[in-house]
């Protein structure tokens, strides 16, 4: 990939990505975060206050002295021990082979955890899909040289997914070491569970392909199946957590609702996660005492259980408003779009201009409503100019608070009525 420097700067030329480059767009016309006259259904973050029946929200925890000196790199014991306990409770139970605390790295966000990840893997052929996250063209463009991304070609039918029955095929197609992926997916809402996310696993391993899971929206699950009611995570399937190459990559932002707090985490093989703590010792140095043991509090099963159900019974009625407003107003989105807080919106049948991602994007500007093209999704680590196959999609987030998101669609459908 070439590296374009600004003209007269050492610095190469960087591009804002995905929710960071919309509401800049949207801040050229005055929209300024917490005004009440806009509305952000692009957001990437979940709202943060208290949900009825969910768990309080945590506001006060105490340091100890100790917390003012340069912790462990790979997170505090306890934090460690707790995450790892999290995991067993909810996926392992019964299961001969337990995660530890010393199968978990914690790290200051998920990409951070990201980072960690793609400084340690050596020279190899990553696979990755798209619609895909953002954020992963950038971090894996920074390896370029050491890391060779390999896309993978998915079908509008899927879902832009690659079923189960196809994996081993586009692994072995396209000699894969690795194969990264949002389960669920940003910005899609596919999730790959129960028989087929074992699938995916059995068929990584046979075929000596290392996964790289990112869950962060493990708790956003709607739909019905053998495993409704809890989170989907890869770590239901790991056979041994020390010998499967599974590394699970999730944290407090989404499902635990605190972006401010920057907490996430690694889960995977003992020697992973040494790895990754050496890493960490030239990349950040470990993360924050006082938030790691803030976060005590919430990996307490009497407060995890009350907010997942609260998460997803106030989330999937907003779900619910969502879709059914799009769809009435025209445009459509996958059967199978049953998890995050988004929902990827089919825009071709819209009236004209507004069947153009960009266009619709701007053209809601205008009525102070945020929403993210479908071409930030066509992402291509490793090359320069890319084409733009996601333009009659958009993403919509029901992220904000029900009322506020409510005004969004009404918006929506007013400008899409005045071009009938």
């Amino acid at each position: 990939m070439e590296v374009i420097l600004k003209p007269g700067s050492i610095f190469r030329q960087a591009k804002d990505i995905g929710v960071i480059w919309a509401t800049e767009e949207a801040a050229k016309l005055g929209f300024r975060s917490g005004d009440p006259d806009w509305v952000n259904l692009g957001q990437g973050e979940p709202e943060v206050g208290e949900l009825k029946n969910g768990s309080p929200r945590v506001t006060t925890f105490l340091s100890e002295p100790q917390d003012f000196r340069y912790g462990p790199v790979n997170g505090m014991e306890p934090l460690r021990k707790a995450i790892a306990d999290h995991y067993n409770r909810l996926y392992r139970k019964d299961k001969s082979s337990q995660y530890t605390a010393q199968n978990v790295s914690i790290v200051m966000g998920g990409r951070l955890a990201l980072t960690r990840i793609f400084c340690s893997i050596g020279s190899i052929r990553l696979g990755y899909k798209t619609p895909e996250y953002p954020a992963y063209e950038d971090l894996l463009n920074n390896q370029a040289g050491r890391i060779i991304p390999v896309k993978i070609p998915t079908r509008e039918k899927n879902n832009f997914a690659i079923p189960p029955a196809e994996f081993a095929t586009a692994i072995t197609n396209h000699n894969l070491d690795a194969f990264l992926f949002s389960n669920p997916c940003n910005p899609t809402g596919h999730v790959v569970r129960d028989l087929a996310l074992q699938s995916y696993l059995r068929t990584a391993k046979e075929n000596q392909c290392a996964l790289i899971v990112d869950e962060v929206y493990s708790h956003y699950i709607y739909e019905s199946g053998p495993s409704s009611g809890k989170p989907v995570s890869a770590a239901e399937f790991v056979e041994d957590v020390d010998v499967d190459q599974v590394l699970i990559v999730d944290g407090l932002t989404k499902s635990f609702r605190c972006p401010g707090w920057r907490l996430a985490w690694v889960l995977g093989p003992k020697e992973m996660i040494e790895d990754l703590g050496r890493a960490s010792s030239g990349i950040d140095g470990g993360p924050s005492m006082p938030i790691q043991r803030a976060a005590l509090q919430m990996l307490k099963p009497q407060w995890v259980d009350p907010e997942m159900t609260a998460l997803r019974a106030e989330f999937g009625k907003k779900q619910i408003l969502m879709i059914e407003s799009i769809r009435q107003n025209g445009m459509s989105c996958s059967e199978d779009a049953n998890s995050t807080f988004y929902v990827w919106a089919d825009i071709r049948k819209l009236p004209p201009p507004l069947n153009h991602a960009s266009t619709f994007f701007t053209a809601m500007l205008r009525e102070k409503v945020i929403t993210i093209p479908g071409t930030i999704f066509d992402i291509h680590p490793g090359v320069g100019e890319k084409g733009t196959p996601f333009n009659q999609y958009i993403r919509l987030s029901f992220g904000p608070e029900k009322e506020n998101m409510k005004k969004g669609l009404a918006r929506i459908t007013s400008l899409i009525n005045a071009h009938r």
